[in-house]
């Protein structure tokens, strides 16, 4: 293996679902203005995929406001992208869509694709073990920030010995009970 490939090894870390030409992405993207971040979503038709590895990029096409269309480039291992979401699977037998560029509105849809049984299980598969590892992190989470709690409480026990509040149980007073009247025996 030569060295380009293992550096594109490293630093290609992000799991990015199977995009294909014809799926309607939504792309959220981080974009910092001055000291402020925020996420914003980019969502369009997959026109174009190009490269591979490291060096990969997609090719978004929206219709905005005014029917103007809207290109977007992205670079898929870009660290500023935060999430891909496949919303539906396009219907096409092209891998670059340009012919869309001179559609407008209703003529620029798509026939959305049926999924054949191995891509649904494959998808259901990959949301399932993305529950699970959602699940252990927050598990790690949370059990992170009680350490720290729990490390204070020992030193602070250490330091000073924390006086119990616990007070004696009171002693009930008892009611004098009435005695019975005796009985004498009969001989």
């Amino acid at each position: 293996m030569n060295l380009v490939q293992t550096f594109e090894q490293l630093h290609v870390t992000k799991k990015i679902p199977d995009l294909r030409p014809g799926d309607q992405v939504k792309i959220s993207e981080k974009i910092k203005e001055k000291d402020k971040e925020r996420i914003q979503i980019f969502e369009g038709t997959l026109i174009k995929k190009r490269g591979s590895g490291i060096n990969a990029t997609i090719t978004v096409r929206k219709i905005a406001a005014g029917g103007i269309g809207v290109e977007r480039i992205y670079p898929l291992f870009m660290p500023a992208i935060v999430k891909m979401e496949v919303i539906r699977r396009g219907k096409v037998r092209r891998a670059k869509l340009y012919y869309l560029r001179k559609k407008e509105a209703k003529e620029a849809r798509l026939k959305e694709r049926e999924l054949t049984q191995e891509e649904l299980e494959k998808l259901k598969y990959e949301e399932k073990v993305e529950k699970k590892v959602e699940a252990t992190n927050e598990k790690e989470a949370k059990t992170e920030e009680e350490k720290p709690v729990a490390e204070k409480i020992a030193k602070l026990k250490e330091e000073k010995p924390v006086p119990s509040k616990v007070e004696a149980p009171k002693e009930k007073k008892k009611e004098p009970q009435k005695e019975e009247p005796k009985k004498e025996e009969k001989k």
